[in-house]
């Protein structure tokens, strides 16, 4: 059977996706290559969010055509992803040696176009149309099995689409609308995941705190974000929940306090802020001001004060005057949060923000986006030195990315450790004393404190 390499840009749903598509490829007996070298098929899940990930994936495609294509003509390249969805058939006019562009609602049909391909029934596809019910088609996982660590964390995708319209951002374009899966489809999915050996769940959507609003609806005060919750909680063999990503509008009182009574729930919450200053925050199209953000966090911590709040910022936004980003620098000193993810404003075709004046040069945003970063990174380093000599719970994940001699896990709080240890600990809930940090990583004790796994 033909092999299919898949190479993924951009977020975690992204990386759900992509793992879907190869799982469903499997099961049709496709085999999966290692790299692009000798691969049959190439497919590039691609990204819109930003002009970079874009031209990244343009690049990367007009070098296959280049070097792999003129070796082996008859290798199969396609598209598919946000990017895909956005440009369609524009992307086959600019690059004619592609062979499969597949949009966002389409991932369950990539085996059937690739073996119309393989069949000569079709030369060229392009699947960009919307389809009811797309939310639902993709369940499969690819879990590591005999010879290689197991997955003992999963992605699970829980709704598809976006409502919000933020004037920065292409997503409500290239996803669609909100659409969410039922609580019993995805409790369903996490049993399953649970009875393979998976003890971590993430949750995963656009506005994850905006799921069910039209399906499910509130019940006795609880938003169907947290009635989720609560059922995944109660999955026999999930230990921990996580989700990603939220909106600050849909932290509400119910899902704030589900942090104190659902042990499960790890204390992590990702707030994507975007700015400090509310001209700037009303411009964006957010739905709240600084004030009403920061209480927010205050009453996070406030009911959990362990917990660990990232957030992402957007740096030289159209209008972003001096002030403005004054206004963003001094939210960051104040709330102190435990990461944070930086990006420099790019103009989306298609966006209100693209059109509007006053664009920002880029040297300013560069230089905006360096002294911010180094006020980020600083506050970072001093609450990473501060878990030095405590000790923390982890789950064993597998060996660790940069030295696959040591393990690595992370904390409830989302902060990986790298120890040493056996590969039997694989999965292992465990309890490791901190001895040094290094950048956005912790160190463990290799004398394990108290072994919790089972």
């Amino acid at each position: 059977m033909p092999s299919v390499f898949i190479k993924t840009y951009g977020c975690q749903m992204n990386e759900r996706d992509s793992e879907a598509v190869a799982a469903q490829l499997v099961a049709k007996g496709y085999e999966l290559a290692s790299s692009e070298t000798g691969a049959d098929v190439i497919l590039l899940n691609t990204c819109s969010v930003r002009d970079m990930a874009e031209q990244k994936a343009i690049g990367k495609m007009r070098t296959l055509m280049t070097e792999v294509r003129a070796r082996r003509p008859e290798v199969i390249l396609g598209f598919m992803g946000c990017m895909a969805q956005s440009r369609g058939r524009e992307l086959i006019d600019q690059l004619p040696d592609v062979d499969l562009v597949i949009g966002t609602q389409k991932f369950h049909r990539t085996a059937e176009h690739l073996d119309a391909i393989f069949s000569g029934r079709l030369e060229k596809v392009v699947d960009t149309d919307e389809e009811k019910g797309s939310e639902g088609s993709i369940r499969e996982h690819l879990l590591r099995g005999a010879g290689a660590s197991r997955s003992v964390t999963a992605f699970v995708s829980i709704m598809q689409g976006c409502n919000q319209h933020c004037t920065f951002c292409i997503v409500p374009f290239t996803r669609g609308e909100e659409r969410s899966r039922s609580i019993q489809d995805i409790v369903s999915e996490c049993r399953e995941l649970a009875s393979q050996g998976v003890r971590e769940i993430t949750l995963l959507g656009q506005i994850v705190t905006s799921y069910g609003k039209r399906n499910v609806g509130s019940l006795n005060g609880i938003s169907a974000f947290v009635q989720l919750i609560e059922a995944v909680h109660a999955v026999d063999g999930i230990d921990r929940i996580r989700f990603t990503s939220p909106h600050p509008k849909g932290y509400g009182d119910d899902l704030i306090e589900a942090y104190a009574r659902l042990p499960k729930l790890c204390e992590s919450a990702h707030l994507p802020v975007q700015s400090g200053c509310d001209r700037i925050l009303k411009l964006m199209h957010r739905g709240y001001d600084r004030q009403r953000f920061e209480g927010i966090v205050e009453k996070l911590r406030k009911t959990c004060p362990t917990i660990g709040v990232s957030t992402d910022l957007i740096v030289g936004f159209p209008g972003e005057t001096e002030e403005d980003f004054d206004a963003t620098l001094s939210l960051v000193r104040g709330l102190e949060f435990d990461n944070a993810f930086l990006f420099k404003y790019s103009p989306r075709r298609g966006t209100p923000a693209a059109e509007l004046p006053d664009q920002v040069p880029q040297t300013v945003i560069e230089q905006r986006h360096a002294f911010l970063l180094q006020t980020v990174n600083q506050i970072i380093a001093r609450k990473y030195q501060a878990d030095v000599g405590s000790t923390v719970q982890i789950l064993v994940e597998g060996p660790s990315r940069r030295n696959t001699a040591r393990l690595e896990g992370r904390t409830r709080t989302n902060k990986i450790v790298v120890f040493e240890g056996s590969p039997r600990h694989v999965g292992e809930l465990m309890d490791v004393r901190i001895l040094r940090a290094g950048n956005f990583t912790l160190y463990g004790d290799p004398a394990i404190v108290n072994l919790n796994g089972t």
